[in-house]
């Protein structure tokens, strides 16, 4: 939970670099609150049509420190933020973004310092 509330305080940094950890647990998170939200909407008969939605509020909500994080990511492969994009093309920009999300960090690039650098 610390990393998702790491994630919302820096709304929108777009610069610098995130850990996987980081990455993957705002990832965990929000998918959880997402799914809770959906359920919450069905319960409370808010449908996707109506103009009050509880899930398309919170997506809206955390648009901004999802494609941060994304790109601070990116950054610690040493990619720009603008790869996210790549997404886009159906099956393969989606297993690309996934395999780089999912690679460890590198060491210190023009991004910054690798953040695992001062973990112990």
């Amino acid at each position: 939970m610390n990393w998702y509330l790491a994630v919302l305080k820096k709304y929108a940094v777009f610069s610098g670099r995130a850990q996987r950890a980081e990455y993957w647990y705002f990832t965990l998170f929000n998918m959880i609150f997402s799914i809770s939200l959906s359920i919450l909407d069905v319960i409370l008969g808010f449908n996707t049509q109506s103009a009050f939605n509880l899930n398309g509020i919170y997506t809206l909500a955390v648009l901004v420190p999802s494609l941060a994080v994304g790109t601070r990511r990116l950054h610690d492969i040493g990619k720009s933020g603008w790869w996210q994009l790549i997404i886009l093309i159906p099956v393969i920009g989606w297993i690309l973004i996934v395999v780089w999300f999912a690679t460890d960090s590198k060491e210190d690039n023009k991004y910054g310092e690798n953040p695992k650098k001062y973990q112990y």
